[in-house]
């Protein structure tokens, strides 16, 4: 991701390695010091908001202490803290939640009741994310020198935002740092200087902007030391919006214009400060761009990049093969660990592989607890954390400095802006410590069966879908017997697969069109999230593989000879092993894609309207 400016370059005397020496004695300072800062992080949050109305309701009384906190506030979910949320939204200036007031919201990828959560934001998180922002170059440097000596080509999006009722502005958190002074107005500074125009980076036309910030990327090809995006599918469409595009892409290079289909001025002028007629250049993208095979294009068209700067953990490691074919293996570097409640942690080893990343929480984001996690057993091996908590596992969340080694966590945050231990539905393990403070492996979303982009599907969710779809099946006596899911990533974009196993008891054959109205019910049938997604063409068509008869005893069989118990084997709901995958394959006997994206209306409260 990418880094914030420093806080300042006043002086003439600007020092890269005065700043990164000062940024890693912060992070050695606030590590051996862990339990302290936390400490006084809570005491600062508590006093600051004592006179909440959130705080009052349950009793805390202007404690700051961690004891009495733990005693009396529970640990919430989004839905618990919903109904403050729409007061605030509808336009209600009263400290609910926080005494400072809610400068915004930030639209989580996260949903409830198949909408975007909406976290509240106060202007001073600006100037906390940023503090991380700051951190990451200088660790970075230690393991990659001269970074300062070229650019970064970063492909960063804006995407659209709503008005509350009350007229706060609800959008990414991304979006919202880059229209943000913090961003528009930085200083010159060697780590943030990007071959993206801030211009083509806030044009909310998304061709618009990928088209450009491709072209000033080519445009400055020598210049290039790291490329990335946010997200490792991020990186991917960039690379495949080359491939469709690499033509008209070349003959601006060659000619010296920008493309009649880029309209916005500001980005045709920012793009022409840069751009200048370069046949060379042209002929050589070309050649390259022309070749049957991409692999290595990064490291062919960008030869001097040093690595790829995207998140590659959790879901995102299923395209970690894609972007090792496209760089040659270039080191996949994850940076840093956020979301829109708050930011959290940096990698203090970003060389390391990404099956290892491990993320060091800084102890002055947030007041940090962990919720003990317990695995269930079986072929899935999966994580399923109850919504509410009794009395007992309340008692069993720990503090940063007193998890344990190879443990899993969820992550339960109380915030500056107004959350208050506030589960964040992230797992993690802890992988080691950095002095005092853990460092930790994100594991996955609590509750998620299938991802492809920032879509977050979980099982109940899926199965709601398919219970919608199999009633086009009624009319020719077929039912569902078994189905199970995969997030396939082999094509570009990524998709969602059902694997359906049929029982017909009538006689007239399904015809295709029926599936394909299956397909696009279950579509319908998703969230917001993942309903946007197919719409910007960040996820695919989902599809249907029908299995022959039996298949789902196969599985079973399969998964029993690995250990599992007879006696506690249940259908996994989504497959990933690559084995199993196979056997699925291995019978189907048809399939069908769905013939349209399915609706989709603008993020966060229905009734909220786009503004762009």
């Amino acid at each position: 991701m990418p880094e914030a400016p420093k806080e300042s370059h006043k002086s003439a005397e600007y020092s890269v390695a005065e700043n990164n020496r000062k940024k890693l004695e912060f992070i050695e300072d606030v590590t051996k010091n862990a339990d302290e800062v936390q400490k006084r992080v809570l005491a600062e949050i508590l006093s600051r908001n004592a006179d909440v109305e959130y705080l009052k309701r349950h009793g805390l009384n202007g404690h700051t202490d961690r004891e009495t906190f733990k005693k009396i506030m529970p640990v919430i979910t989004y839905e618990d803290i919903l109904p403050d949320i729409n007061r605030i939204a509808n336009g209600d200036t009263s400290p609910i939640l926080c005494s400072e007031p809610i400068s915004e919201f930030l639209t989580s990828s996260g949903t409830s009741a198949g909408e975007r959560k909406v976290m509240p934001t106060i202007e001073e998180e600006l100037e906390r994310r940023s503090l991380l922002y700051s951190l990451l170059m200088p660790v970075m440097s230690q393991f990659v020198p001269g970074l300062d000596q070229g650019k970064a080509m970063y492909f960063l999006f804006i995407k659209c935002e709503t008005k509350t009722p009350g007229g706060l502005l609800a959008r990414p958190v991304l979006t919202s740092y880059y229209k943000s002074s913090h961003f528009k107005d930085r200083p010159f500074d060697p780590y943030t200087n990007y071959t993206s125009p801030n211009e083509t980076i806030l044009c909310a036309d998304s061709y618009q902007s990928m088209y450009s910030q491709m072209l000033c990327g080519l445009c400055q090809n020598k210049e290039v030391l790291r490329v990335g995006a946010v997200f490792a599918s991020g990186f991917i469409r960039a690379i495949r919006f080359l491939e469709k595009h690499w033509t008209l892409l070349c003959h601006d290079i060659r000619t010296g214009t920008v493309n009649s289909l880029i309209t916005d001025p500001s980005v045709r002028e920012a793009v022409m400060r840069i751009l200048k007629p370069d046949p060379k250049l042209a002929d050589f993208i070309e050649s390259e761009c022309s070749k049957e095979s991409w692999q290595g294009i990064i490291t062919k068209l960008w030869p001097n990049t040093k690595y790829i700067d995207v998140i590659v953990t959790g879901t995102m490691s299923q395209y970690i093969p894609t972007l090792d074919y496209y760089s040659d293996g270039l080191p996949l570097v994850c940076t840093m660990y956020a979301s829109s409640e708050c930011y959290f942690g940096v990698n203090l080893n970003p060389l390391c592989k990404p099956s290892e990343v491990s993320y060091t929480l800084i102890p002055t984001m947030c007041y940090y607890e962990f919720l003990p996690v317990h695995r269930n057993n079986g072929l899935t091996n999966s994580i399923s954390m109850p919504k509410s908590l009794n009395e007992k596992e309340q008692q069993e969340l720990v503090d940063l400095v007193d998890v344990k080694l190879g443990q899993e966590y969820e992550l339960v945050v109380t915030t500056y802006a107004g959350l208050y231990r506030y589960r964040v539905g992230d797992v993690l393990r802890v992988a080691g410590f950095k002095n005092n403070a853990p460092q930790f492996n994100f594991v996955c979303r609590k509750n998620v069966v299938l991802s492809i982009d920032t879509d977050k599907t979980d099982e109940v969710e899926l199965q709601n879908a398919v219970r919608n779809a199999v009633s086009h099946l009624m009319p020719f006596g077929a039912r569902l017997t078994e189905y199970t899911s995969y997030a396939d990533t082999t094509t570009i974009p990524g998709h969602y697969v059902l694997y359906w196993e049929l029982s017909q008891m009538g006689s007239t054959p399904i015809p295709p069109s029926v599936f394909e109205d299956c397909c696009l019910t279950i579509e319908e049938s998703l969230d917001n999230v993942y309903r946007q997604n197919r719409v910007f063409e960040a996820i695919g068509p989902l599809e249907i593989k029908i299995v022959e008869t039996g298949t789902f005893d196969k599985l079973m069989d399969y998964a029993i000879s690995l250990g599992a118990s007879i006696n506690q084997y249940k259908t996994p709901r989504c497959v990933k092993f690559a084995p199993i995958v196979e056997l699925l394959n291995s019978r189907v006997v048809s399939k069908y894609f769905s013939p349209k994206c399915p609706k989709w209306t603008t993020p966060g409260l229905k009734q909220w309207s786009n503004i762009n």
